[in-house]
């Protein structure tokens, strides 16, 4: 984007060159009337052409006839049929490039490498996305597995390659959450694994668990959610992000490319308290 930029730029700053170059010459060519100071004085001392009476003065006019004089191509002497050769035409190549000719090309070259880097980055945005990582589609894994990783991890799973937290979800809760979440995020939920984005809604911080009071608590200015991401206190907007899930024979699909905004304030469906002292801030 900022070679596109710096191209359309040149562009115009080329573009008001040619404009003035144009101005420049039509003036040139069509001057008639006042002598500029430097000719003048190079013409001050012997006029072009004598006066009439030698004491008349010489006028402007005087020394525009003398240039136009000047500039006019000498006769040729027209020659016998036998001194003639034929006519050959020069080469173009030869001739060189004119000044015109030399800023048209130009032109044309800067306007083919504007559109040229606008095509890239056109290209750029449209062109697929890889397969893998962030962004695509992940099997994480079987719902066992996980389930028995998050017990392990005393509460929380961190995914680093989908830069997502998961956690165990109770079965109890599930017919609340159907009021509160879409069938995208219930599908992992109805499973028992609760999968949210790892960064706060508030200014996107990435959100920590914390080890003794079973939440997540944001660093930065102090957002507490459940483990199941609904918020619990402090400045964000709404609950902790979600992905598009699936569950497939017991394996656990997320679509990491597809965000869904968390749920709103006041959802709770698990009704899960602090269960020790918080990592950030006193409360809530």
């Amino acid at each position: 984007m900022t070679l596109l930029i710096v191209l359309i730029v040149v562009f115009l700053v080329l573009a008001v060159a040619v404009v003035f170059a144009s101005l420049r010459r039509r003036e040139t060519e069509t001057a008639i009337g006042q002598l500029s100071r430097e000719t003048r004085k190079r013409d001050g001392g012997e006029p072009a052409i004598r006066p009439a009476a030698d004491d008349a003065p010489v006028t402007g006019r005087d020394v525009e006839k003398a240039a136009a004089i000047e500039r006019r191509p000498p006769e040729i002497e027209k020659a016998s049929g036998a001194d003639l050769s034929a006519y050959v035409p020069p080469d173009p190549d030869t001739l060189g490039v004119t000044r015109r000719q030399f800023l048209n090309r130009s032109i044309i070259i800067f306007m083919g490498l504007s559109l040229s880097g606008f095509g890239a980055a056109v290209l750029a945005m449209l062109w697929p996305v890889p397969k893998g990582g962030f962004g695509s589609k992940i099997r994480v894994g079987k719902i066992s597995d996980l389930s028995a990783q998050i017990t392990a991890g005393k509460g929380f799973l961190y995914n680093a390659e989908g830069r997502m937290w998961m956690t165990n979800y109770p079965s109890s809760a599930v017919e609340k959450a159907k009021k509160a979440y879409s069938q995208p995020v219930l599908n992992s939920m109805e499973a028992g694994i609760v999968v949210v984005y790892q960064k706060c809604p508030h200014l996107g911080c990435r959100v920590p668990s914390c080890a003794t009071s079973q939440w997540f608590e944001c660093p930065c200015h102090g957002s507490q959610y459940n483990q199941a991401g609904e918020k619990k206190g402090g400045p964000a907007p709404r609950g902790m992000d979600r992905f598009v899930t699936e569950v497939s024979d017991g394996v656990l699909n997320v679509d990491t490319g597809t965000v869904i905004q968390g749920p709103p304030i006041g959802v709770n469906t698990t009704g899960q308290e602090a269960e020790g002292p918080h990592c950030v801030g006193g409360g809530h």
